[in-house]
C-alpha cells in the first residue's frame, strides 16, 4: 500500500522544487483536517507519489517540503477500462466505487438493449459529476496514484468501435460456450477492456458482435451474479490473474 495512513491529494502538474497546494486542497488541509507544520501528507501526480511534510499554511495555500517520491505501489501495471451497461437505481455508484478500489483505469457507462434504465446524454450528464466525485474519494481511500475517470454515456455500437484500441477485450456472458477467465491469455497485455451487462445481461447478437470485434466470451460459473456483483468479481479475478492483487 502507498501512504495509506497519510492524507492524499491529487494534482495535474507538480514542481518538485516548490510543491504548493491551493484551492479546495488547501482549504481541506487547513480547515477540515486542521493540519499543522511538520505533519506528513502525500501528493499524487500521474501515478507518482510525492511524500511531503507541511512547511507552512496560509489562508488559501499550503507549502510543502518534499521528503521522497516514488511510483505509487498501489497502481496496477495494466490499464483496465470497464464498459458497464447502465444498471437501475444507484447501482452504478457502487460499481464505480468498488471498481476504483480494485484498480480500474476508467469506467465507461454503456446503453445496451436490455438496459432497463435508459437515461439520455443530457440526463446522465447531471449524474456524471457525482460519479467522478465518488471515483475521486475511492481513489484517495484506496491509495491510488491516479483518479480514474467516469466517461459520458455511450451507445453499445460506440463501445464496440473502441475495442480495437485495446490489446485484449473480454465480455461477460452468462450462457456457457465461452471460456473461463483462467483460459484467457493476458500475457503482454497492458490495455484491457472488460465489458459487463446490466440486470438482463446481453442479447446473443450483442455478444456475437463483440466477439467479431475481438472480445473473448468469458463466464464466471454457474451461479447467477447480480449486475453490481459481476464487474467487481471480474475485476478481482483479472487483477489476480495479472499479478495485480
Amino acid at each position: 500500500m502507498c501512504g495509506e495512513d497519510m492524507p492524499r491529494f491529487f494534482v495535474d502538474e507538480i514542481n518538485k522544487d516548490n510543491i504548493t497546494l491551493d484551492g479546495e486542497n488547501a482549504r481541506h488541509i487547513g480547515r477540515s483536517l486542521r493540519m499543522k507544520p511538520g505533519e506528513p501528507l502525500t501528493v499524487c501526480c500521474k501515478g507518482i507519489d510525492y511524500d511531503c511534510t507541511v512547511s507552512s499554511i496560509t489562508g488559501e495555500q499550503v507549502f510543502l517540503e518534499l521528503v521522497s517520491c516514488h511510483s505509487c505501489e498501489a497502481e496496477p501495471d495494466i490499464k483496465v477500462t470497464l464498459f458497464q451497461a447502465v444498471p437501475k437505481g444507484d447501482k452504478l455508484e457502487q460499481i464505480v466505487k468498488k471498481a476504483v478500489e480494485l484498480g480500474v483505469s476508467q469506467v465507461v457507462p454503456v446503453l445496451t438493449r436490455r438496459c432497463v434504465s435508459r437515461p439520455d446524454e443530457k440526463d446522465f450528464a447531471k449524474k456524471l459529476q457525482r460519479l467522478n466525485k465518488i471515483a475521486e474519494e475511492a481513489a484517495k481511500q484506496s491509495g491510488r496514484g491516479i483518479i480514474p475517470e467516469v466517461l459520458p454515456i455511450i451507445s453499445y455500437k460506440t463501445a464496440l468501435d473502441m475495442l480495437p484500441d485495446f490489446q485484449r477485450s473480454v465480455i461477460l456472458y452468462e450462457a456457457e460456450g465461452g471460456c473461463s477467465f483462467s483460459q484467457v491469455d493476458f500475457s503482454g497485455a497492458e490495455n484491457i477492456a472488460l465489458i459487463v451487462g446490466s440486470e438482463g445481461g446481453f442479447e446473443p447478437d450483442e455478444v456475437q458482435a463483440a466477439a467479431e470485434c475481438g472480445a473473448e466470451r468469458v463466464w464466471l460459473g454457474k451461479r447467477i451474479l447480480r449486475c453490481e456483483t459481476a464487474p467487481i468479481t471480474a475485476l478481482s479475478v483479472l487483477m489476480f490473474l495479472t499479478n495485480n492483487l
